[in-house]
């Protein structure tokens, strides 16, 4: 079973990062936490964003525009090199 969030621990090797990395992102404030009790925890969502595998709607967008754009720009080309 998959929790809404994970530990610091968790999220550092998530990252491939260490703990003390960890701490000074969420210090920084470059990685969102809550602190509970003692422990700091991250939501699941917040560690995939920083490892890039889920982007948001508006990333997506940009890079769907992108990608159309090029395609437009260098279609011909990007077919010629796919022949090769």
């Amino acid at each position: 079973m998959k929790t809404d969030f994970v530990s610091t621990s968790e999220a550092a090797r998530i990252l491939r990062i260490s703990r003390t990395a960890m701490f000074k992102k969420i210090k920084s404030g470059k990685m969102p936490a809550m602190k509970v009790g003692r422990n700091f925890v991250i939501k699941r969502s917040d560690v995939l964003k920083a490892t890039g595998e889920l982007l948001t709607s508006a990333q997506r967008n940009r890079i769907e525009k992108a990608v159309e754009k090029a395609a437009k720009q260098y279609g011909e080309v990007f077919k010629r090199l796919g022949r090769e």
